[in-house]
């Protein structure tokens, strides 16, 4: 029933004098409106986007080729299997709370060791059901922490990816994490170029580290830019790690993204963690009781308030934050993320990062 017609039935109900007929028609008219709203729900279907930093998710095996002693059995950290299976459960748990029906369709992990964690992972008796594929390429850094993509086929259809190299100029021998890009199909047919990033940590200062994350947006901007030469109109989600706010350079300058929501361009990009952070202040990282929005989701502008196809809203980026995620710190006298380890002291929280997700519709 439109509302032009729900319109001519009211003004006919205030010409009837018969109280009985008017309760009919108007519970009638109810039952109606109730009815359409639930075909509308069922009509829409959601998609959901995580990205999460699950703080060093390493096997308990040593590898040769990387720095991951102290996660092993014998190591620093005392990394045995039961410390291992708890993390991935408490992993699982925390996928499992985002407060929607379905599991998500994306999910961007920062600081995963290898494919078998992954494995290990979607794997768990809570994720299994998602039958989730998985993107990974082990890159160049010392730690063997990389990026990875998890996927539910029936959301996403995977065409391929490209793992690629941050350039800098000033430092060619420095080892940065590489971006991975997943290219694929949205369900509602579109093209979709999704690209995973963990940046540069802030590790010996802010400013001092500054130069390597602008490298990697430098990086970052040229690949949009030629994927834009390329091809017109197409979707991209930039999520992850940045290791910077929604308000640094590397944002704003390098990836052209903000909270600007008017007269948005082609090949800008909207920050749906812009405004929780910067009027909000909420945040994915505590460092010392102040809260850093450094994991965020990024999307271009016509991924925005679309009428028809994938879309989200200016307000459908969410931060999680449950209880149990949680513990308070007498010292800063707030709660902080739950994290696994603190230097070599084992907390067996699932991570120091809170993870965000963004619900998509179409």
């Amino acid at each position: 029933m439109g509302r032009i017609s729900i319109f001519f039935v009211l003004i006919s109900l205030s010409n009837l004098q018969s109280v009985s007929m008017k309760s009919i028609i108007i519970s009638t008219l109810c039952i109606v409106i109730a009815s359409s709203t639930v075909l509308s729900q069922k009509n829409v279907k959601s998609f959901v986007v995580v990205t999460y930093n699950v703080e060093n998710l390493f096997d308990t095996l040593n590898s040769p080729q990387f720095d991951d002693d102290a996660f092993t059995p014998s190591g620093e950290k005392n990394w045995t299997y039961d410390r291992y299976e708890k993390k991935l459960n408490d992993l699982a748990r925390v996928i499992l709370t985002i407060p929607e029906k379905e599991l998500p369709a994306i999910i961007g992990l920062a600081e995963v060791e290898n494919r078998k964690v992954l494995e290990d992972l979607v794997d768990n008796r809570g994720l299994r059901r998602g039958e989730y594929e998985i993107v990974h390429e082990e890159g160049i850094d010392p730690r063997g922490i990389e990026c990875a993509l998890l996927y539910r086929p029936e959301h996403f259809k995977y065409k391929s990816y490209d793992y690629i190299p941050i350039e800098d100029p000033v430092d060619p021998d420095y080892l940065y994490r590489g971006i991975l890009h997943v290219k694929g199909t949205a369900p509602d047919g579109s093209n979709l170029h999704i690209y995973m990033n963990h940046w540069k940590s802030r590790s010996g200062g802010q400013q001092e580290t500054e130069r390597q994350r602008m490298f990697s947006a430098i990086t970052l901007r040229k690949q949009l830019d030629m994927l834009l030469a390329r091809e017109s109109n197409i979707k991209v989600i930039i999520m992850g790690d940045f290791n910077d706010e929604p308000t640094n350079r590397s944002l704003t300058n390098g990836l052209s993204a903000s909270n600007k929501r008017r007269n948005i361009q082609f090949g800008e990009h909207y920050n749906l963690f812009y405004d929780l952070h910067n009027l909000q202040g909420e945040g994915t990282y505590n460092y010392k009781g102040v809260w850093n929005m450094l994991d965020q989701v990024l999307v271009s502008y016509n991924l925005l308030n679309q009428e028809r196809g994938l879309t989200t809203s200016y307000s459908d980026g969410y931060v999680l934050k449950e209880e149990w995620m949680m513990y308070d710190s007498e010292k800063y006298g707030t709660k902080l993320p739950s994290a696994t380890y603190g230097g070599p002291e084992y907390y067996g929280g699932p991570s120091d990062h809170l993870p965000v997700y963004v619900i998509f519709t179409w």
